[in-house]
């Protein structure tokens, strides 16, 4: 079961709190006060895990709450601090407070800690408060209330690489054909539900035996910008990858116009957000084995301008130039990326 979106509720830990407690002693019976302050309250923590890749734990555990802090003790023993809740999230989740509708978090690095809910301050004890007029204060602080909220996850997929393309084009069978992932593939549209993502090896590379992450967007429908066809939990699974992969069926099998059926797409990604455009793009034209295949890919060359890697995911013909251009163009974005003034500064 895949789960990009839920709410979660989170609660920090109240912190402990302070004693009120004097020293008594067998030949010092009116000693001064010992009382300690109380712990304080654990945290609601975020943790990025590049292990996780999914929010389904959170859709089944929607409450998260910290441990209190432990209230002082006497002789001067201050109280043990709350244990936090620490919540492993996937690369690329969007965390959103659902009363104001700010963002409050982005995870985007492995190991990354954030704290989403801070815990309350412990307590001070009556220690704290002797003076030269006031030598045996029967004072203590409470403990202060942990932060609490609750919490939009919004998973948007962390991916070198985003296929899309229209239903029946073919997506879940490049997938299985060229990453570890195995998506449904039928003759019929919309076998794919959900996003996928699959990781691509190159280990015919000598140099580093590198991989990329290929992020398989459910087929996309006209109007998809305007969420219909659950067009936006599908689009914001691509807006951080590096390589945009459009998927054609050049043979039309379903009686499409594979050069309608690019444009479409392309008014699609720039209705939804006009920066997909400004990103490297890879037409891929499938379906090279049938024979109207080709007479289609003279008229969308014509029409397009572009180059357009010919490939079949029935015969396999084609996929290791594909797998190559993939690398090619990925590694070119991220070497232009580090270089850029933005990522310097």
């Amino acid at each position: 079961m895949f789960v990009d979106e839920c709410v979660i509720k989170g609660a920090a830990g109240d912190g402990g709190r302070g004693c009120i407690s004097f020293r008594r002693e067998k030949y010092e019976p009116w000693g001064g006060p010992n009382g300690g302050d109380g712990g304080r309250g654990g945290d609601v923590v975020l943790l990025g895990d590049h292990d996780t890749n999914n929010l389904v734990d959170y859709r089944f555990k929607p409450h998260w709450k910290a441990g209190r802090g432990e209230h002082g003790q006497g002789k001067d023993c201050n109280g043990k601090e709350g244990r936090d809740a620490t919540i492993r999230l996937p690369l690329g989740t969007v965390v959103t407070d659902e009363e104001t509708h700010r963002v409050v978090a982005e995870v985007v690095e492995d190991g990354q800690r954030i704290v989403l809910c801070k815990g309350g301050n412990g307590g001070w004890g009556n220690t704290h408060f002797k003076s030269s007029t006031n030598r045996a204060p029967r004072r203590a602080n409470p403990g202060q209330v942990g932060e609490q909220g609750v919490f939009r996850l919004v998973l948007k997929s962390i991916a070198d690489v985003g296929l899309v393309g229209f239903p029946n084009a073919g997506k879940s069978s490049l997938v299985n054909a060229i990453t570890k992932a195995r998506p449904k593939t039928a003759a019929y549209p919309f076998t794919t539900l959900h996003p996928q993502i699959g990781v691509i090896e190159f280990s015919d590379v000598v140099r580093g035996n590198p991989r990329l992450l290929l992020a398989d967007v459910p087929g996309l429908i006209e109007g998809a910008s305007e969420n219909r066809g659950l067009g936006h939990r599908f689009l914001r699974h691509v807006e951080r990858c590096a390589l945009l992969l459009i998927l054609i069926d050049m043979a039309g099998a379903d009686g499409r116009d594979p050069r309608q059926d690019y444009s479409h797409l392309l008014r699609e990604l720039e209705l939804y957000d006009p920066a997909l455009l400004e990103k490297p793009r890879l037409v891929a034209a499938n379906k090279m084995d049938l024979p109207q295949a080709a007479a289609n890919l003279a008229k969308f060359k014509r029409r397009h301008k572009v180059d357009a890697l010919e490939i079949s995911c029935l015969e396999g013909t084609g996929l290791g130039r594909l797998k190559k251009e993939l690398l090619r163009r990925v590694g070119a974005f991220r070497r232009k990326e580090k270089e850029s003034p933005a990522a310097a500064a």
